[in-house]
């Protein structure tokens, strides 16, 4: 009985740990299937309309983000950067970008207790939707900018891969 109880704490245990691995491998997994294609038409002209009635407020309808977006406002936050060459979204990968959009900035892609008016657009956008706006606003910037985030997503990709 003593023998069975032991095999039984140490199937328990194992059972434990692979949850627990999963868990770690999910919960920072890469953003849906899916993904942005700034060559293919529909998907920039979808993500176009998605862009203008959602993001356009903040970010500009030129993707020109708000004034003096570097300085922090009175309220400590940071106002919308832009989305063209000139700002850093190209600096980041597509699935940063897709997780952004989606739960807002927090960790890990933010720092804890990092305040942001920047909402989580889930439950409002679409997994498609969200890819889409990534497409429109990647075939806006010219070709070094697209070339560098092109590799970084890629780099990144990879690296989750061998998680």
């Amino acid at each position: 009985m003593k023998e069975k109880a032991g095999t039984i704490a140490v199937t328990a245990g194992v059972c434990a740990a692979l949850a627990l691995g999963a868990w770690m491998m999910f919960r920072s997994a890469p953003a849906p299937q899916g993904g942005a294609d700034p060559n293919d038409a529909a998907q920039v002209a979808r993500g176009k309309a998605v862009y203008e009635q959602h993001c356009a407020s903040c970010h500009g309808a030129r993707l020109e983000g708000q004034p003096n977006w570097r300085t922090r406002k009175p309220d400590g936050r940071l106002p919308a950067p832009p989305h063209d060459e000139t700002g850093h979204t190209w600096h980041h990968p597509d699935t940063h970008l897709f997780r952004i959009t989606k739960d807002g900035l927090k960790p890990p892609l933010a720092p804890a207790g990092y305040e942001s008016d920047m909402p989580a657009y889930a439950g409002l956008l679409t997994d498609e939707d969200i890819w889409s706006v990534l497409a429109y606003i990647k075939s806006t910037w010219p070709e070094r900018e697209r070339t560098f985030q092109e590799r970084l997503t890629r780099n990144t990709n990879m690296k989750d891969a061998t998680r």
